[in-house]
């Protein structure tokens, strides 16, 4: 499959060429944001974000640019989005004797882990253990505990999309695990 024909596909909400996408783009755009963020885990959540409202918005996507340009544009805005709301997330609060402290959101994903396939679970267990934790907390939550996409994303208070982007990023790094014990 090409890009054209996965964009087209992707247009026709086609799974495999979204999957294809995300596998060809997703370095560059991780990429990019690590330049940016120098943080992994803030450049991986950019990079999600960027994945799930481009396949959200795929539909917009006009062929005459590169898709590329596209996705990177998507993620440069969703970095600036994310800075603006950083800096509106710290209130300063009065404390009793007039000393200022400051509330910052904590949106990183608490620990879990887990995942299915075909190997034996004290196996699995240990591969799923390698994968960051908010990839583990969403395996866990859609095939131990048997979430659907809507009550993962209440749970986690996130978007389906990047539900969905996330759980097929997880499923595709624990493969890759998989694959280097076989």
């Amino acid at each position: 499959m090409d890009i054209e024909e996965a964009i087209t596909r992707a247009k026709k909400t086609d799974q495999k060429a979204f999957n294809f996408l995300l596998d060809t783009f997703w370095d560059d755009v991780y990429g990019f944001q690590l330049k940016r963020t120098r943080n992994e885990n803030d450049a991986e959540d950019i990079t999600i974000q960027t994945f799930s409202k481009a396949f959200d918005k795929i539909d917009t996507f006009d062929d005459r640019y590169k898709f590329k340009t596209w996705l990177i544009t998507i993620s440069k805005n969703i970095h600036i989005d994310l800075l603006r709301k950083e800096k509106n997330a710290i209130d300063q609060v009065k404390i009793n004797n007039d000393k200022n402290a400051y509330l910052v959101l904590d949106e990183s994903p608490s620990p879990e882990d887990k995942l299915i396939t075909e190997q034996h679970l004290a196996s699995l267990l240990r591969d799923i253990k390698k994968l960051k934790p908010h990839y583990q907390e969403v395996i866990n939550l859609r095939y131990f505990q048997e979430f659907s996409y809507k009550e993962i994303s209440q749970h986690l208070g996130e978007p389906i999309n990047n539900v969905k982007v996330k759980l097929l990023r997880a499923k595709k790094l624990l493969a890759d695990i998989i694959q280097k014990h076989t």
